[in-house]
């Protein structure tokens, strides 16, 4: 009875193991990009080779294209279709910022889908509370 039990703890054990393995990050910190950076690029003039593409909720920052929130196969098919345009050595900036990365349901997704369809130089804005906070607030260009 002992041996049944333990093996049930266990069991449930790498269940629960597995399944908070499952949501992991698809970037690297590398491609990670601080909103700092990418404001000072907006103000400077600076997006020549720079596409920001929003990816969550609503487009806040200023020079952004809204794909819609990545989640729903529709918007993600959207973004699919606006990277079309873009050469895959340009740098393409993903944002959303509805919610703590940890939680986000959208920016897994759609990070994913750009470095399977090749881009060379994806970045994910690094927003780790949410768009109000990390962007914002701190006075950064809005549309």
């Amino acid at each position: 009875m002992k041996k049944a039990i333990f093996l049930l703890i266990l069991f449930f054990g790498f269940l629960n193991g597995t399944s908070a393995q499952s949501f992991t990050d698809v970037w690297t910190p590398k491609q990670l990009m601080e909103t700092k950076i990418l404001s000072d690029k907006i103000q400077q003039n600076k997006m020549k080779n720079t596409f920001v593409v929003n990816i969550g909720p609503d487009a806040v920052i200023k020079k952004s294209f809204n794909a819609g929130a990545a989640k729903d196969a529709k918007n993600l098919e959207t973004l699919k279709q606006y990277l079309k345009k873009i050469p895959k050595d340009k740098e393409v900036v993903l944002y959303c910022g509805c919610c703590p990365f940890d939680k986000c349901p959208n920016i897994r997704p759609a990070f994913k889908m750009l470095i399977d369809l090749g881009y060379k130089n994806a970045k994910l804005l690094n927003i780790p509370k949410n768009i109000k906070i990390d962007w914002i607030d701190k006075g950064y260009p809005i549309n």
